[in-house]
């Protein structure tokens, strides 16, 4: 077996071979037996310059005499193999300030990721040293096992100086620091440089879907240790914030020895108690998924000889789809309070997917396919100013909507939960600064959380088991339990962001999030599961974005970016084109006689 390609380390955001979509199939869920093949997203981030590996930090002289690049290049010293991590940190440290940083004897090691508020400040004092104040949000703490933690110190200053290193009799060019801070520094910037992310996949607790959690990969890390790492990965079980929604390993499962590739075939052996040859077949699901350089064959043994071997790891994935999604989405909008198809060049149009019965009096719409049936969930006006969920299931269109029996002064956009399918369908939605559970009946209960607040926006990943929050004007995130039908989600997880005054949340891909909120001016961000990665998608929106949707890039069915539509001040535009969505874009928009022609708003995805 084969790890693809010169540049086969790249991150694995969305990315299935574009020959290979017409053969994913349309099924729900992940089939007991069966047999996708996933290339890149594109090569890794360039590091540094070419005075040192493209993998590895530069340098403590690499900086000559600029005073900011060396600081810039402290905080990405301590990136890499997690062991050395110390020791090249310690090679910036003036040698009489060596001993203010030391590991603590039996601490894993762990790397504060950081991301600057600011260009470091950089003055010259009396005594000849460079005093350098760096203000910081903290990002999280980078473990061993690739996890980016929550973030344990609360610090937003850093001070420390700067000496010349040929100072005070010591040879040598560039500089030291001098009084460093006593812990491992790590800058978001370093952080994207250095290391790939990666989704590690994780069964939902029942064996029936896989969910994505994040990982970073030093890019030092050699291309023959990847197999074992993701299998360590598994067997140290999911990131502490998502453990409520997925399951482990069994208890005790461990890697012997490192996978080796033998005869074009990878081998990986594992001590997996019980020597259960069906929860090697899932193991193999997930490595399939975990791994998707990987092509040709791949044997899983365990210490007893039980054994699965996987002939055709590409078409592995391919029988084994993450999740059921139909080959394009739709997009459809409100317009004079009802449904309407949105009409783009090069893009399939859809039809109206609810009754015309229903499909009146309409604030904002989530539909959203299960199996060959349609989830269908609408806010509509109710007396007296205050707003009416209504949700069916039905075929396309869906013919009845029943409505809630409660009315509220405003409901958000609701989110469907896709894991559940038509047989148990239950969504999250945003009523009056409230999370609630509710059902195909618009039956609403409302869901405790662990931090206090309004809540304002709710967003479910493709999976299903994960959710994004807005409360308190904060992002966070949290896994779902479906069991039983139920949706509980766990303990929610902050996740920072340069961002204030959010507004709305979507999910960008398997460990992103689309953000509206403000950075200076309105702005929409694309930002990582953790935080710790963040882009600006659009710099200046001119006013503040109320309504949000996204068709999330995935490795089933990859498209170049993440599609985007969104509502700011009434007006509904379009990402990446950033372009209005006009009147005359609406598919059957001729308002009725005496209807004062309005505009698009509230646009959505229909997947």
């Amino acid at each position: 077996m084969r790890l693809r390609g010169p540049g086969r380390r790249r991150t694995v955001a969305g990315a299935l071979c574009a020959a290979l979509l017409a053969l994913a199939p349309a099924g729900c869920g992940i089939p007991e037996n069966s047999e996708v093949k996933v290339d890149g997203s594109g090569p890794a981030a360039e590091a540094g310059s070419s005075s040192f590996r493209r993998d590895e930090p530069p340098s403590r002289t690499a900086s000559g005499s600029d005073r900011e690049a060396f600081v810039n290049n402290f905080l990405a010293a301590a990136a890499g193999e997690p062991d050395g991590a110390y020791a090249r940190v310690r090679l910036f440290i003036a040698p009489e300030s060596n001993d203010r940083l030391q590991k603590k004897p039996g601490k894993e090691t762990t790397v504060n990721v950081v991301r600057l508020s600011e260009k470091p400040v950089i003055t010259e004092n009396a005594s000849g040293l460079f005093t350098v104040r760096l203000r910081v949000q903290q990002i999280g703490q980078l473990r061993a096992d690739g996890v980016l933690g929550p973030p344990v110190v609360a610090e937003t200053e850093y001070r420390f100086s700067l000496r010349g290193a040929g100072q005070e009799g010591a040879g040598g060019s560039g500089f030291y620091v001098v009084d460093p801070p006593n812990v491992l520094l790590l800058s978001d910037r370093a952080l994207r440089q250095y290391y790939q992310t990666r989704p590690v996949y994780f069964w939902n607790s029942d064996q029936t879907r896989l969910v994505a959690d994040q990982r970073y990969l030093p890019l030092v890390v050699p291309d023959e240790r990847l197999v074992s790492e993701v299998v360590k990965w598994l067997v140290g079980g999911p990131s502490e914030w998502l453990s409520t929604g997925v399951s482990r390993l069994p208890s005790g499962t461990a890697l012997i020895n490192n996978a080796v590739e033998t005869d074009d075939r990878w081998e990986v052996t594992v001590d997996l108690p019980g020597d259960d040859k069906s929860k090697l077949e899932k193991l193999g699901i997930q490595l399939a998924w975990s791994l998707p350089e990987l092509d040709g064959q791949l044997q899983i043994t365990t210490r007893n000889q039980s054994r699965v071997r996987i002939d055709d790891v590409d078409r592995h994935r391919l029988a084994q789809p993450l999740y059921p999604l139909p080959e394009s989405p739709q997009r459809f909008t409100v317009y004079n309070g009802a449904i309407h198809a949105l009409a783009f060049p090069d893009e399939p149009g859809g039809t109206v997917p609810v009754a015309e019965a229903a499909n009146r009096d309409v604030v904002t719409a989530s539909v959203s396919r299960a199996d060959d049936k349609l989830l269908a969930a609408l806010v509509v006006t109710a007396p007296g100013g205050r707003q009416r969920l209504t949700a069916g299931v039905g075929a396309d269109p869906v013919p009845v909507l029943h409505p809630g029996p409660q009315t509220f002064g405003q409901i958000g956009r609701p989110a469907w939960l896709r894991s559940l399918g038509a047989d148990q369908p239950f969504g999250l939605v945003v009523a009056d600064s409230r999370l609630y559970r509710f059902d195909d009946r618009a039956r609403m209960s409302p869901v405790p959380l662990n931090v206090s607040g309004p809540v304002t926006a709710v967003a479910a990943s493709l999976d299903g088991h994960r959710i994004a929050l807005i409360i308190g004007g904060l992002l966070y995130v949290a896994a779902v339990n479906l069991d039983g039908g139920v949706a509980s989600p766990g303990l929610v997880r902050r996740v920072p962001t340069s961002l204030t005054e959010l507004s709305a949340v979507e999910w960008a891909g398997e460990n992103a999030l689309v953000l509206a909120g403000t950075a200076g001016r309105p702005a929409v961000y694309e930002v990582s599961v953790d935080g710790s990665l963040e882009t600006a998608l659009v710099a200046d929106v001119g006013a503040r974005v109320t309504h949000l949707s996204t068709y999330p890039t995935n490795p089933v069915r990859p498209l170049p970016g993440v599609p985007i539509m969104y509502e700011a001040n009434g007006v509904a535009y379009r990402y990446p084109l950033v372009d209005t969505i006009r009147r005359d874009q609406v598919r059957a928009a001729s308002p009725a006689a005496g209807v004062r022609p309005g505009s698009p708003t509230a646009p959505f995805f229909l997947f």
